[in-house]
């Protein structure tokens, strides 16, 4: 299982979904990947005003903050 972060630097937004991800999957058998937006163009014209996305896998699971207690029960669902 693999959460893809669509970011960039200085962005506390997604210090915060970081944060967040790491905490509530420490010890799961899951990938996280950090994608900076400003390394793609195409990233960058889609996202910039939406970051941090949350992918779990090709599914769009969060946009802007990380709800902790409904990230728990997705991975709940997905295992």
């Amino acid at each position: 299982m693999k959460i893809r972060i669509l970011s960039k630097p200085n962005c506390h937004l997604c210090d915060e979904a970081k944060e967040i991800i790491e905490r509530v999957t420490r010890g799961l058998p899951i990938e996280i990947e950090v994608i900076d937006i400003q390394k793609d163009p195409q990233l960058f014209d889609q996202y910039r005003y939406d970051i941090p996305v949350i992918f779990l896998g090709d599914r769009k699971i969060f946009k802007h903050r990380v709800d902790e207690e409904k990230l728990k029960k997705i991975l709940r669902l997905s295992d």
